[in-house]
């Protein structure tokens, strides 16, 4: 298993910086090889059409990792049950893939290395299409938005109502969503800002920069209650340990907060011995949308602290620096269950700053909004 996850991440060295044009080779092959495949994807193909060549890659890099391999790929199956992709498209997909790596490695590609690809790509696929036979929920669920709030330009919380099915989720999980009168055959994915509950009803808070498209833009702002949504199977790990006597650090930046709020809401209903201490940052007072939330939670939990900061807003009285700094001086954490939710430069800082702190990897759990 060692020498098999060398020569992917070995060969991987030889294609990653080119990813643009493995992409286009991959896709190019893989529609000329089956063209009715195209009509699965998004009529715009930038950025948004590689999520699943990018999951294929992401599921290489964790073959050699047998305690997350199995559940992380039957989890991947279940979710691209919604691509309506079945064992047929895997095997194209494999033949275009070998295709792309081989074409944009060129000369350093060995048969070696080519049989470590076909290796990892069978036990990649063998999981993700028992994932997808083993789950008997739909594809996806039509879900109707109930409620729809702005919290100044860019920002938005959404609650919506999975119909016909029920859905069942994790608190600090997250799902995709597809706006298919705006946006067809387009997924994101967006924590879901609430614990499970017995409504169908999902809580998501969705921030989009100042003329963005795309699904978050849709979901800003184009958006109104009565409309009609896709929602994809839950996915991620960011969930508790409820094994574990442990008291609890959260720390949220921006939108973020959606899975903190998740995990804190589900603490709620029978924790007694865990002391949970949650800190939000932003850049200003304005954009700490939740607060409001939180300090209703603290005031009918006396278990549970709540510390904003704000990076750039002196007026603010209250913390002030970035988030990853403020955690720093209320530590030590050695001794806490770890959750860290934002973009990916706030959770890069506060993974090193946990690091310096000593606590042990194992009791650290992220998502973040982006690439690490």
């Amino acid at each position: 298993m060692h020498d098999f996850a060398r020569l992917l991440k070995e060969s991987w060295t030889l294609v990653e910086e080119d990813r643009e044009r493995l992409s286009g080779h991959f896709y190019a092959r893989l529609f000329l090889l089956d063209p009715g495949l195209r009509k699965l994807f998004p009529v715009e193909m930038t950025g948004q059409g590689n999520r699943i060549l990018d999951a294929i890659v992401t599921a290489t890099q964790v073959v050699g990792d047998p305690e997350s391999f199995e559940e992380y790929l039957r989890s991947l199956g279940r979710d691209h049950r919604k691509y309506h992709v079945d064992a047929a498209h895997y095997e194209t997909m494999g033949v275009a893939l070998l295709d792309a790596l081989r074409s944009i490695a060129g000369d350093g590609w060995n048969l070696e290395y080519d049989q470590a690809w076909r290796d990892a790509y069978a036990a990649i696929t063998e999981k993700m299409l028992a994932g997808a036979a083993a789950d008997e929920n739909p594809p996806y669920w039509h879900a109707e938005v109930l409620t729809h709030e702005r919290h100044g330009p860019d920002t938005a919380v959404l609650t919506v109502r999975a119909l016909q099915h029920p859905l069942s989720w994790k608190a600090g999980q997250y799902v995709s969503v597809e706006v298919p009168r705006h946006l067809p055959r387009v997924w994101r994915t967006y924590s879901v800002a609430n614990a499970p509950n017995d409504d169908n009803v999902l809580e998501f808070h969705v921030r989009t920069p100042a003329g963005a498209g795309w699904v978050s833009g849709a979901l800003v702002r184009r958006t109104r209650p009565g409309d009609l949504i896709r929602v994809a199977a839950p996915m991620g790990s960011m969930t508790l340990d409820r094994d574990s006597t442990r008291d609890i650090l959260c720390v949220a930046g921006g939108v973020g907060l959606a899975p903190v709020k998740a995990l804190v809401e589900e603490l709620t209903v029978g924790n007694r011995t865990r002391w949970v201490h949650v800190f939000y940052g932003a850049r200003n007072c304005a954009e700490l949308y939740g607060l409001a939330g939180l300090e209703e939670l603290v005031a009918a939990h006396p278990w549970l602290s709540v510390t904003p900061a704000c990076s750039d807003d002196p007026d603010f009285d209250g913390e002030q620096g970035d988030i990853s700094d403020v955690v720093t001086r209320y530590g030590p954490w050695t001794a806490h269950d770890c959750y860290v939710s934002g973009s990916a430069p706030m959770v890069r800082a506060t993974l090193r700053a946990l690091a310096e702190d000593d606590v042990p990897p194992p009791h650290i759990r992220y998502d973040t909004f982006g690439n690490l």
